[in-house]
């Protein structure tokens, strides 16, 4: 399910993805394939890992990755879960063929 929101979406972002939902900033944005793509690879990430494990790991990773790169915005890019978002969101069948597990070979 796919809303509309820019109150939720922080600064500088399109989207978010809170299971099982997609949050969009604009209405424009849900012809974004790309877009929509990559916030449902993050669904499929949120229900492998059970939904509570993946926010406690994005945001464990999250931390740090922010100590290693001392940049709110290089430690977000680096997270496993958003590299391997960001580099399958423009193949539209990455979902159905992601293999489990894959944002480990993202670390």
């Amino acid at each position: 399910m796919i809303f509309i929101s820019k109150h939720i979406i922080p600064k500088g972002f399109a989207g978010m993805t809170l299971y099982p939902f997609i949050f969009l900033k604009r209405e424009d944005l849900k012809g974004n394939p790309v877009l929509i793509n990559h916030e449902k690879i993050h669904l499929k990430q949120q229900r492998e890992l059970l939904i509570v494990f993946f926010y406690i790991l994005y945001f464990l990773e999250w931390f740090i990755r922010l100590l290693m790169y001392r940049k709110t915005s290089l430690a977000y890019k680096n997270l496993s879960f958003e590299r391997e978002a960001y580099q399958n969101e423009h193949n539209l069948d990455y979902i159905s063929t992601r293999k489990r597990w894959a944002f480990l070979d993202y670390l």
